[in-house]
């Protein structure tokens, strides 16, 4: 496998339901649902990272509750290791600086979606929680 762009992501809890996001129209992987998160900058540890890009991205402040399963994607162009935390929501108020939207939706629905492919096992390691 190429060198993996290592990323962080939260699956953050609201009221018992699972936030997650539609990327835009000028991301690479447009409109796919992913998990928000994004690339673990050097010096920075997966944690670290994760709590900046929920605060960057979205505005808001979670706490980490447990680190899933990675998962491990090649697309054509660039590998990742997707490196997924359990989060529960605790203050702050949504608003999307990259992304086109969010919804919230409870486990059995998450399948639904159109996901990124690095995406997908957390969505299926979530179902079996």
């Amino acid at each position: 496998m190429k060198n993996a762009i290592k990323v962080a992501c939260a699956i953050i809890v609201i009221d018992h339901k699972f936030l997650v996001v539609q990327r835009n129209e000028n991301m690479n992987l447009p409109l796919k649902w992913e998990f928000p998160g994004g690339k673990i900058e050097q010096n920075e540890t997966d944690e670290q990272c994760v709590l900046r890009e929920i605060e960057e991205e979205l505005n808001i402040e979670v706490t980490l509750v447990k680190r899933l399963t990675s998962s491990f994607f090649e697309y054509p162009n660039i590998a990742i290791e997707l490196i997924p935390f359990l989060a529960n929501y605790e203050k702050g108020e949504i608003k999307l600086k990259e992304h086109k939207q969010y919804i919230l939706l409870n486990k059995k629905e998450l399948i639904r979606l159109d996901w990124a492919d690095a995406d997908l096992p957390i969505v299926k390691e979530l179902q079996e929680l």
